[in-house]
């Protein structure tokens, strides 16, 4: 424990210190925050000044951090259970206790079915570099356990974007106020990205054109600052980029000169983008042709012109096409010539090739992680997954299918350890569960995938109660598994030094000493971009059969509506803080959301109770009726935690499993569902 004591400034000797850190969220944003603390207690926190995307802001949800990390019901001693799986009832016991347990546990499971029946569960609840998962990484790698494809969210917009520029690099998105023309495509930057809206005020106040392409109408879409708001059909993205392309195409505003020296494939894209003329668009997507062709040439002639992107887009069984689209559009327009031109998507390929990571080891099998409830429901799996181990995630909320989750984790021949700060619905199934620490606690590396900046996070203050951080408890467990392998008891600085320990150019003289001093650093991208073949162009095809009741995969003539499952609600994005009262909305339901034809279809009138259902679950909801939702389409948010809500289910009761090619994001808006005026009466507390 002594690091972690050090690490905290002396801050608990009687004078107030200020020590800097960085957001852990998996958020774009990446903040850099200071830290002010007075014997041994923090007493606030503020986004750093100087850093130049935070500009001295946090997040409605971190300026509440302070309170999550002193909340009552943190979780600050290891617990055993006692009562039924779900019930949460547990009873403290010592973490000698509890490392012996879970040690055993699987030791004998490896010597039994063989490791390969031990499944480790995870994602970015921190997206820091050494506590998101490099411990644990090295401890299962020894183990020799099955391993998950981490791609519930992001690998298809970066394989849709790698099919055309090979290694996935976009413009920085700072480089957006240069800007003339700003196409956010299916991303809510003012919510779910609010440190980039000043750069685009900046641009637009610069006179660029700003347009929204999004099927929601989000906080941006109805932005003041955005010109045009194109609200599209979803799943439909395709269509809309063909016939651009044919526009351009058709008006030789084609940029030949860039396509022949910088691309391949031009004339077999060209040939299919001509099977799309906007009017045929217009019956696809719903956007008039006469808006097609004004968005096509506006990009093509206000310049520079770029598309940001991130995620939201991909979660379809369509997506890596939908990703490839967008990424081929500027190509088309010769964009990238432009300081400001060209795609803004995701910068966490730049830190993933400079950072010095572990080399990867080949897992005996792999399994998508939006698959879960399959994998631990399946009968036939040689072995069946025998004990899983949770960390930075809360899958019994964010997992696709989740009746077929719990279902999963209600297992009593399931051994399932859980590490968490909180009682979350997942750690309710756990047989063993380890308190972790906050990111006010602990030492981290913090890369980004929103802007070019890499921050240090030291801990404020030492951990609370007997709470540890995620590499400690992976190194207590290596030790008492007997594993001898030097890198399992190396220390979160050497972790940190080892990832700095890169001889890649962005990060040259970017060393431990100079982000202690700091706290953060700017990657070395000025200048000329990085080296990049040629760009591949080639046919688009719009998956008609995957975009409408009539023809979906995953339609039935029962649930002809699509379900979209947002990120709403600013006091909580995600499901980290959807178990905290300080961030929920007085109401536990997240209601309903549909449009008034399809409401008064089904007799349905607002303010009622109402099941929305299809062959995975269904949940009882308050309707409310918007003609801002397009006609054939229903938005429930996601976020709410099972157990604070009237059902025990959330939104992922209903969401599609399925992943393109079983290794892509999960399709979770490729959802039908049906709704219905509830049969039950309404619940008086909603």
């Amino acid at each position: 424990m002594g690091q972690y004591a050090a690490m905290a400034q002396d801050s608990s000797k009687g004078s107030s210190t200020t020590v800097r850190g960085a957001c852990h969220h998996d958020c774009p944003d990446t903040c850099v925050w200071d830290t002010t603390v007075e014997d041994g207690r923090i007493l606030s926190l503020r986004g750093a000044s100087d850093h130049p995307t935070t500009a001295g802001e946090l997040c409605p949800k971190v300026n509440r951090l302070v309170d999550r990390v002193y909340d009552p019901a943190r979780l600050l001693r290891p617990l055993r259970r006692v009562g039924p799986k779900g019930s949460a009832d547990f009873v403290p016991i010592s973490w000698e206790e509890a490392i012996a347990e879970t040690s055993q546990r699987l030791t004998r499971i490896i010597e039994g079915p063989g490791p390969e029946a031990i499944l480790p569960y995870s994602f970015a609840g921190t997206q820091g570099a050494i506590q998101m998962g490099v411990m644990a990484s090295r401890f299962f790698a020894t183990v020799g356990s099955s391993q998950i494809h981490r791609h519930i969210c992001g690998v298809t917009a970066w394989l849709g974007a790698a099919d055309v520029l090979g290694t996935p690099y976009g413009i920085d998105p700072e480089d957006l106020r240069h800007s003339r023309t700003i196409i956010l495509w299916g991303t809510n930057t003012r919510l779910t990205n609010r440190h980039l809206w000043p750069v685009i005020t900046e641009a637009r106040e610069a006179g660029a054109t700003i347009v929204v392409v999004d099927p929601v109408a989000t906080a941006t879409a109805r932005a003041p600052e955005v010109d045009r708001f194109v609200q599209i059909r979803p799943g439909t993205d395709v269509a809309l980029v063909m016939a651009m392309i044919q526009v351009l195409d058709r008006e030789s505003l084609t940029d030949g000169e860039w396509l022949s020296a910088h691309t391949t494939g031009w004339e077999e894209l060209r040939s299919s983008a001509g099977e799309m003329p906007p009017e045929r668009a217009e019956m696809i997507t719903g956007v008039p042709a006469d808006t097609i062709e004004w968005l096509a040439r506006t990009f093509a002639t206000r310049r520079p012109a770029a598309i940001r992107t991130l995620i939201g887009a991909e979660h379809h069984l369509h997506g890596r096409e939908l990703l490839r689209a967008v990424t081929m559009l500027p190509a088309v327009t010769g964009a990238w010539r432009d300081r400001g031109g060209g795609l803004a998507r995701s910068t966490s390929v730049y830190f993933d090739e400079a950072l010095n990571h572990d080399p990867p080891v080949e897992a005996p099998r792999v399994f998508n992680m939006a698959s879960l409830g399959r994998v631990l429901c399946d009968e036939n799996l040689a072995p069946p997954i025998s004990a899983l181990i949770v960390h930075n995630s809360n899958p019994a909320v964010t997992c696709p299918d989740q009746n077929a989750v719990i279902a999963g984790l209600t297992r009593e021949d399931l051994f399932t350890v859980v590490i968490e700060q909180f009682m979350t619905d997942t750690a309710r199934y756990a047989d063993i569960v380890l308190p972790a620490t906050t990111q006010l606690e602990h030492l981290d590396l913090v890369p980004a995938w929103g802007h070019m900046y890499l921050a240090l996070n030291r801990p404020a203050v030492e951990p609370l109660g007997e709470s540890l951080p995620n590499t400690e408890i992976f190194r207590r467990l290596a030790s008492a598994m007997g594993f001898t392998d030097p890198a399992l008891a190396e220390s979160d600085e050497e972790l940190v030094r080892g990832l700095l320990n890169s001889r890649h150019r962005i990060l040259e003289g970017i060393t431990w000493e100079r982000l202690s001093d700091n706290g953060w650093a700017r990657l070395n991208t000025d200048g000329p971009p990085p080296e990049r073949p040629a760009m591949r162009l080639s046919a688009l095809q719009y998956a008609g059969e995957a975009t409408g009741p009539d023809r979906a995969v995953d339609s039935d003539p029962t649930s002809p509506l699509r379900l979209l499952s947002p990120k709403t609600h600013v006091r909580f994005l995600n499901a980290q803080y959807g178990g905290s009262k300080a961030h929920l909305p007085e109401r536990s339901d997240p209601g309903v959301r549909l449009n008034p034809r399809d409401a008064a279809d089904r007799g349905i009138v607002g303010g009622e109770s109402v099941e929305v259902f299809n062959d995975r679950g269904v949940l009882t909801l308050t309707a409310e009726l918007s003609a801002d939702v397009l006609p054939g389409v229903v938005i429930v948010p996601f976020g709410w935690w099972n157990s604070h809500t009237p059902q025990q289910r959330s939104v992922n009761a209903l969401t599609n499993p399925e992943a393109p090619g079983g290794l892509g994001s999960a399709a979770f808006f490729d959802t039908w569902v049906g709704v219905r005026r509830a049969t039950s009466r309404p619940n008086p507390h909603l």
